[in-house]
């Protein structure tokens, strides 16, 4: 039986929103097997309360979150990440830092739920939590599909298949 604990770094630009909600799903679904960690290219410097509030509606804590830079990933003292997964497609589309450890990657892109609506840029609460939850349950989705990968029985080039179909679903 496989007990190594496997860290997995989700990319978004900003890292207030989708990864975050991805890090609090993957800590909470995945534990103690999976560390989820978040990051961003440009870090906003602050968590969407939506994210927060997201994430407490679903019963994951929703403290202890900070926007970050990916630059910390990238540091020799930095956790060896396992997996990479970019969910906003300005990222995906980045030169992303050198990862220690040759983490897999994927592309899982997701729409930003924070993003402004041009129609109506004063979009509803009811309208955001709903954005919200939405994202949240395909990130969920996704997270569920790769928990349940049989990971000591696949090799590399299978696996990465494997991850990058997720982000299909």
């Amino acid at each position: 039986m496989d007990t190594k604990t496997y860290n997995v770094l989700f990319l978004c630009t900003g890292n207030s929103a989708r990864s975050i909600l991805a890090e609090g799903l993957m800590n909470k679904l995945g534990s103690p097997r999976f560390k989820g960690y978040s990051a961003g290219s440009f870090p906003k410097g602050r968590v969407n309360p939506h994210a927060l509030a997201t994430l407490s509606a679903l019963g994951i804590p929703a403290t202890g979150y900070r926007s970050k830079d990916w630059e910390e990933f990238a540091r020799p003292d930095a956790p060896a990440l396992d997996f990479v997964f970019t969910l906003c497609d300005k990222t995906a589309g980045e030169v992303c830092p050198e990862w220690p450890g040759q983490p897999i990657t994927a592309h899982w892109g997701v729409e930003d739920p924070a993003a402004e609506d041009p129609v109506s840029p004063q979009a509803s609460e009811e309208q955001a939590v709903r954005k919200f939850r939405d994202t949240a349950l395909v990130l969920r989705r996704r997270i569920e599909l790769f928990l349940s990968l049989p990971l000591e029985k696949l090799d590399r080039m299978s696996l990465l298949h494997e991850v990058k179909q997720i982000g299909t679903r």
